[in-house]
């Protein structure tokens, strides 16, 4: 049978782009389908724009910490309103890339909602078009538990374009996302809550990183209140919101943020017309090569719930691609050593195993940790410290992850992510010479064990 289109992707994130792109310029005749805005959740309510903000909120720091070097600087004055306007032109400018992107790689752009009809036809605009294949790639979307009064929070995609910053934050979540709004909303001026109903935030990353986060936050004067969760909020005469916690304590806010998790987006996408399957979290069922259930569509990205991180995608539309069309070419997306960073001020920086974890897993230790008070703030009042850590195998000296908390600590990592892929050794660590005065020489001159 004669398709349409060799490969129809719905979704143009950063894993749909990059499978159709590829597939295009490896022969494949290819359609991308988007509803919203091109670049999906990353360029436009995710990780850029939030990076933007991240910047935003640090400058406060830089001009408290000026004085020390012998600036005097006026007092300073943030205007909201300006630095939302600034990043919509530039998400903007991106989209506009994303655009030229794809035509330029012969790549047919469909603006709409689509839908499967049936496993090798979409319809779109009240059109249909058959595809020998067909990629899932509408990412996820922020969710809001169904308490009484929910309708008065608002999500991360909200928080990229309020009308004004809010006096009084309440950040609800104990993930990433939660971590990084509280030290947006709270560098830029806000006053901020954060509530999390567990112990601690940041489950799953290493226990050193996330007592470290705690302190340095509780530092700053930031309100950390754990084992708390909200039963209701209320919407006051004056506009305010007043929220009951589940423990019959009420706060005050004018903005209350939800970051409790995001779901897959599959609202109205006719997954009932095929036989594509769901887990019992709701995301798309794959094989080890995106297949689905129905062996004509595959799916990739934040949808199937994996790792939901925008280079993983990239990685996996690339591996579609090629495994499709370019077959000589492909390999298979290695999930391990995966390098990731928490643009929480400060900054966290983490590849490879937590110390938890390579401790569950039975293997013996040993920990190199190092706490330091930067150089940049030794002319300064400040006393935030940095975190960096080392978890070493015993027994074969190979460095099993990489841990930090500080400035530029992403930055940082990045380059020791090669290193731990390589399957460096502490010894490795010991024979490189640092580069001098910097934080990151720390990481090569840790010489004493503080754990085995």
């Amino acid at each position: 049978m004669a398709y349409d289109f060799d490969l129809y992707v719905i979704g143009a994130g950063s894993g749909g782009v990059r499978a159709a792109r590829f597939a295009a310029g490896f022969g494949a005749k290819v359609a991308v389908a988007e509803s919203r805005y091109l670049g999906g959740t990353c360029v436009n309510v995710g990780c850029v724009p939030k990076k933007l903000l991240v910047y935003g909120a640090h400058f406060a720091e830089d001009f408290e910490q000026a004085s020390g070097f012998g600036w005097t600087l006026d007092e300073a004055q943030f205007d909201w309103a300006t630095l939302i306007a600034n990043k919509d032109r530039e998400i903007n400018r991106l989209n506009g890339i994303y655009r030229t992107l794809l035509v330029n790689s012969g790549v047919t752009l469909h603006e709409g909602h689509a839908k499967i009809v049936d496993p090798h036809q979409v319809e779109i605009n009240g059109e249909r078009f058959t595809a020998k294949n067909i990629l899932i790639a509408t990412g996820g979307w922020p969710q809001i538990p169904e308490i009484p009064g929910h309708e008065h929070a608002i999500s991360s995609n909200q928080a990229f374009f309020l009308k004004e910053l809010p006096k009084r934050v309440l950040v609800v979540g104990g993930g990433y996302i939660a971590v990084e709004f509280a030290g947006i909303f709270h560098g830029l001026g806000a006053q901020t809550t954060l509530l999390y109903r567990g112990e601690l935030f940041l489950r799953g990353f290493d226990g050193s990183v996330r007592t470290h986060l705690q302190e340095e936050l509780t530092k700053r004067g930031m309100d950390l209140q754990f084992n708390s969760d909200i039963e209701r909020i209320d919407k006051q005469a004056d506009g305010s919101l007043k929220v009951t916690l589940k423990d019959g304590r009420q706060l005050e806010a004018d903005c209350v943020f939800y970051a409790t998790g995001r779901r897959p987006m599959l609202d109205n996408l006719g997954l009932e017309n095929t036989g594509v399957k769901l887990d019992k979290k709701g995301f798309v069922e794959v094989d080890e090569l995106y297949q689905t259930a129905e062996p004509s569509i595959l799916a990739l990205g934040d949808v199937i719930g994996r790792v939901q991180l925008t280079p993983v995608a990239l990685a996996e539309g690339m591996a579609v691609a090629r495994r499709l069309f370019k077959p000589e070419q492909y390999r298979p997306v290695d999930y391990k050593m995966i390098p990731t960073a928490v643009f929480s001020l400060p900054n966290i920086g983490t590849v490879g195993l937590t110390e938890e974890e390579a401790r569950d897993a039975g293997l013996e230790v040993q920990i190199f940790e190092s706490r330091f008070r930067p150089m940049k703030l030794t002319l300064t009042e400040c006393q935030e410290r940095t975190l960096m850590k080392l978890v070493v195998d015993a027994k074969t000296d190979k460095v099993l992850g990489c841990h930090m908390v500080g400035p530029e600590a992403g930055e940082i990592v990045q380059g020791l992510a090669i290193a731990l892929k390589a399957g460096a050794t502490k010894r490795h660590f010991d024979e490189t010479i640092g580069v001098h005065p910097t934080a990151a020489e720390e990481f090569v001159t840790m010489r004493t064990p503080v754990a085995s």
